[in-house]
């Protein structure tokens, strides 16, 4: 006997990019229905936005006078159950609304609202069917063999079953990245699904992005079912050019795709749309790429994963990493997190046997030879425009022998500040509590952290003295010196003043490949060399202002400046040849230097984690930071205040520590004065307890001239 058919819902729950706790409910149009997942048009007070669907009912608490319709269909774009189980964790989690998460991370092309009128904004068309690549094509790269380390680490990833979170852990240099590609292509070489895989709506019809985009639209999809997906995320956009080709060379039967805020609109929403139905297998993206729709994802990886720049800021300040950890678990698949330094608290995990550490002591190159790690000592030899006297001989030597050299400053500009040397006027910024850097490239004067710039005066605003020096060095600065020193040499500056804008990413390769290709005597920059990239003819690297972060109040200061040695450290000697890392200190006898001397991060790392122990720090504590900016900081401080007072006399107050409201390190930032204020528990849940109970009474509250509050679960900086 045939069962009688449901009736049809009603009613929709939709979210939006609203600050709306709760879903929207909208009435649905007789005769249709509203699929989970699929993007709307709905109107939210005198505005059209586009949500998502997340659920469907026959009744609502609303009055039916105040419903309002449910638009037509966006794009026939369906998003998948997992895709919004794993957003609505990382909202739950980071105690922001859903929609607020959910739609902020598709690409800007898929939610633009269409015009009224149904017209159309001209755009570029973008071919979102590429002719198929042949399957076994002559050119494809041959793997390199493997050292027996790389083989085990590549036969445990894939022999694991279901979620399965690896820590590979391994020197600079010692072929993580084969590693990388190696579990790849295992993952690669396994069939594909007879039907379509359960992350994929059956009932779902051809994405197509908005109407507001034409020439984006998604033809039908072929009908033979996706093969298997991996996910990649590195922690900057410089690094995706050289691996992106490096994947499509080694697998070059297979669509290698790139997510990331350079690409135009049309290009991410493309490369979305060719993961979302599955016609690329391999996904290299940043961190907003964790939310990439993914029907067939069989593998994650995460490299470098200490890095902060896996971190947001601004708008829901998630940790990429830690989410794709969550998406592996909520795929049941393996996940890989790769680094020579690990944040302490993966290390710890693996020490407690939460993820399974694989490890890779060699270098990969077949050299047993490590660089020889040295300290200057400043107070012994002062630097001379950035540069003690034994550096300066090192790098002679180096440019003698034919070799290249690496001088890493994590300062952009050419100097920090601008003195007068006759009434002592500083650069200082007009909007922030900080100095503005003189950059002599441009003859400019730039806030770092609000972006204000003005040209350099020509005297002194004070007393009008015409003599001003900059204080201190920069990347710009020390390319001068080196020039001034050995103006035979070949000398490249990489920073992001010249690899900035439009064309910023084709600067930055075309200097990468000349420093590849050994046109590059000296190469200067900043973090943005430390990187990824495989230097081969580097044998010098030195090392100038490392003490700025040594010093530094935050506690995870001392081992970010540990990760960074240890990465510029690791872009020399590549080929197996004698290498030398020369780094300036005022503090020679640091235990910083001893660990790094030695080359052990388990030295290191273990003296930390014993630290933290002591002094109840993450990641034995878990922690949410409360901020606010006002018009001067005691209307921040007075905000926090209130908010404190509002914790006493909770029910969960007993299992946190609410410390007092303080300045931030950097009180005034971009003409708005900012304040603090940490919340802390031993226990995860008891944090997530509390703040569940807490932000609704400080939504509630008066802001009385705050500008904005907000909440970051897991703080970086503190």
């Amino acid at each position: 006997m045939s069962q009688p058919e449901l009736p049809a819902a009603r009613y929709a729950q939709v979210i939006v990019d609203v600050p709306m706790p709760q879903p929207l409910d909208y009435r649905i149009p007789a005769g249709t229905t509203a699929a989970i997942g699929a993007l709307v048009v709905v109107p939210v007070g005198r505005r059209r936005h586009i949500g998502i669907v997340v659920g469907n009912s026959d009744c609502t608490a609303v009055a039916e006078s105040r419903l309002r319709e449910l638009g037509a269909p966006v794009g026939g774009l369906r998003l998948s159950p997992r895709w919004l189980e794993l957003c609505r964790f990382a909202a739950d989690y980071y105690h922001f609304p859903w929609g607020e998460l959910a739609l902020p991370v598709l690409p800007p092309a898929l939610r633009r609202v269409p015009s009224a009128k149904g017209t159309r904004r001209r755009s570029t068309p973008v071919d979102l069917d590429p002719a198929p690549v042949p399957a076994a094509p002559p050119s494809a790269e041959a793997a390199p063999l493997l050292r027996d380390e790389q083989q085990t680490a590549i036969d445990a990833i894939a022999a694991s079953q279901g979620f399965a979170p690896f820590l590979l852990f391994g020197v600079t240099g010692s072929g993580k990245t084969e590693v990388y590609l190696g579990a790849i292509a295992r993952v690669l070489a396994t069939q594909p699904h007879a039907e379509a895989a359960p992350d994929m709506p059956r009932d779902a019809a051809p994405a197509t992005v908005p109407d507001t985009t034409p020439g984006l639209s998604d033809p039908e999809s072929p009908g033979a079912a996706p093969g298997p997906q991996v996910l990649l995320l590195v922690p900057e956009i410089n690094l995706t050019p050289q691996l992106h080709a490096r994947l499509s060379a080694r697998f070059p039967a297979h669509r290698v795709v790139s997510l990331h805020s350079s690409l135009s609109p049309a290009e991410r929403a493309a490369a979305w749309l060719e993961a979302h139905n599955g016609r690329a297998q391999i996904i290299l993206g940043t961190r907003t790429a964790v939310f990439a729709s993914l029907p067939c994802l069989r593998l994650i990886v995460v490299d470098e994963e200490h890095d902060a720049s896996f971190k947001a800021h601004g708008g829901v300040p998630f940790s990429a990493r830690d989410l794709a950890v969550k998406r592996g678990q909520l795929e049941g698949i393996p996940i890989v997190l790769g680094s020579a330094t690990p944040s302490l608290e993966t290390w710890q995990l693996a020490q407690a046997g939460r993820y399974r550490l694989l490890q890779l002591a060699q270098r990969a190159s077949g050299g047993t030879r490590e660089p020889v790690m040295e300290t200057i000592d400043l107070q012994r030899d002062p630097a001379d425009n950035g540069l003690a006297e034994p550096l300066r001989e090192a790098l002679e030597q180096t440019l003698a022998r034919g070799e290249q050299a690496l001088v890493f400053i994590n300062r952009r500009g050419f100097a920090p500040v601008l003195r007068c040397g006759a009434c002592e006027w500083l650069s200082k910024c007009p909007n922030c509590d900080t100095f503005a850097a003189y950059h002599k490239v441009g003859a400019a004067l730039r806030c770092h952290h609000c972006g204000w710039t003005a040209r350099v005066p020509a005297a002194c605003p004070d007393c009008g003295n015409q003599d001003l020096q900059g204080v201190g060095q920069g990347t710009q600065r020390v390319e001068e010196t080196l020039r001034k020193l050995w103006p035979q040499a070949r000398i490249a500056r990489i920073d992001r003043d010249n690899t900035q804008g439009a064309r910023g990413a084709n600067r930055a390769g075309a200097a990468f490949d000349a420093v590849h290709a050994g046109d590059v005597d000296i190469l200067v920059g900043t973090q943005m060399i430390t990187k990824g990239h495989d230097f081969r003819g580097v044998t010098t690297v030195g090392v100038l202002n490392a003490d700025a972060q040594l010093v530094a109040a935050d506690f995870r200061a001392p081992e970010r400046l540990f990760a960074v040695l240890m990465q510029v450290a690791g872009r020399a000697g590549r080929a197996g040849q004698a290498s030398r890392v020369l780094i300036q200190t005022r503090y020679p006898h640091h235990p910083l230097f001893g660990a790094l001397a030695r080359q052990s991060f388990e030295a290191f790392a273990q003296e930390q984690i014993e630290e933290r122990r002591a002094a109840r720090m993450p990641p034995f504590v878990h922690q949410a930071l409360l901020t606010a900016a006002a018009r001067t900081l005691e209307q921040a401080i007075d905000f926090l205040r209130r908010c404190r007072e509002l914790h006493e006399g909770l029910p969960q107050s007993s299992a946190v520590t609410v410390f007092d409201a303080v300045p931030m390190p950097l009180a005034r930032l971009a003409s708005e004065s900012r304040g603090q204020l940490l919340v802390e528990a031993p226990r995860r849940a008891d944090l997530h307890a509390f703040l569940n109970v807490w932000l609704p009474l400080l939504r509630d509250m008066g802001n009385r001239g705050v500008l904005r509050w907000a909440i970051e679960v897991d703080p970086q900086s503190i």
